[in-house]
């Protein structure tokens, strides 16, 4: 992970005063003043489509032998929005984003809920992550909400969760930009990949390392492939999509 800074898909370059480690630059300051945010359209890699539904789990992972408990992931675009105030270039402005729900399960026991804020900067379709809810659950119930956070508040800013294009192999930029609460990075480490899951086989697949200087030596790894969207996250496998329903309407421009 070492080495020189590369620009983000907005061309917006910035030495990280937040890594851990000040060999390693992330990109934390981003463009956002020049971005007409909308709840909605995305990008190739990242679709804010109301009513479209990923479904993943590791049930290979357990059919191998590899993996204890069966783990069951839903990421869904709701039809609802969420209006983010905060000040961008010192003035106040109202973002309204688009909330999309992640729901997690261990051997059909709920764990967590989240609730993501995402909007996408026009001209640019890079993603932008503004925000979430947690509720993290212990025999049925609420038990805690940690890592939840909002831009705007306690010194917390947006970061990218997917640029659209100009994807370069080692690019990094912050995802999350809560200090002491939420600090996700994202490192660009493979392009042009195949990738065969339960779902189908895709092409033209991209590979992210997700780190967080809150969690040294962790990291997690993603991949995304073109009109799919998220194909696994380390032994999570896309077993299916879900489009919405054409009268439901696309969201997309």
């Amino acid at each position: 992970m070492r080495g020189e800074l590369l620009a983000v898909a907005t061309g917006c370059v910035a030495l990280s005063a937040l890594a851990a480690d000040q060999d390693v630059k992330f990109t934390d300051d981003f463009p956002i003043e020049d971005c007409n945010f909308i709840p909605r359209g995305g990008n190739t890699f990242f679709d804010l489509t109301p009513g479209r539904q990923l479904y993943l789990s590791n049930q290979q992972c357990v059919a191998e032998g590899k993996c204890d408990e069966l783990t069951e992931l839903w990421i869904t675009v709701q039809s609802e929005t969420r209006t983010v105030a905060m000040d961008v270039g010192g003035a106040k402005r109202n973002i309204v984003t688009r909330v999309v729900e992640e729901k997690e399960t261990a051997d059909g026991e709920l764990v967590e809920i989240s609730r993501n804020f995402f909007a996408t900067c026009r001209p640019s379709n890079d993603v932008y992550y503004f925000g979430e809810e947690v509720d993290i659950y212990e025999g049925g119930k609420i038990v805690d909400h940690e890592g939840q956070w909002l831009a705007g508040r306690d010194k917390a800013a947006p970061g990218i969760i997917m640029p659209d294009s100009g994807f370069l192999i080692g690019t990094r930029y912050y995802q999350e930009l809560a200090p002491d609460i939420a600090l996700d990075r994202a490192e660009h480490v493979a392009v042009d990949l195949k990738i065969e899951t339960p779902a189908g086989v895709f092409h033209d697949c991209i590979k992210v390392i997700e780190t967080s200087p809150l969690e040294p030596g962790q990291e997690s790894t993603k991949l995304y492939c073109p009109h799919v969207g998220q194909t696994s996250d380390d032994d999570l496998l896309l077993q299916a999509v879900y489009e919405p329903k054409s009268d439901a309407g696309s969201g997309t421009d």
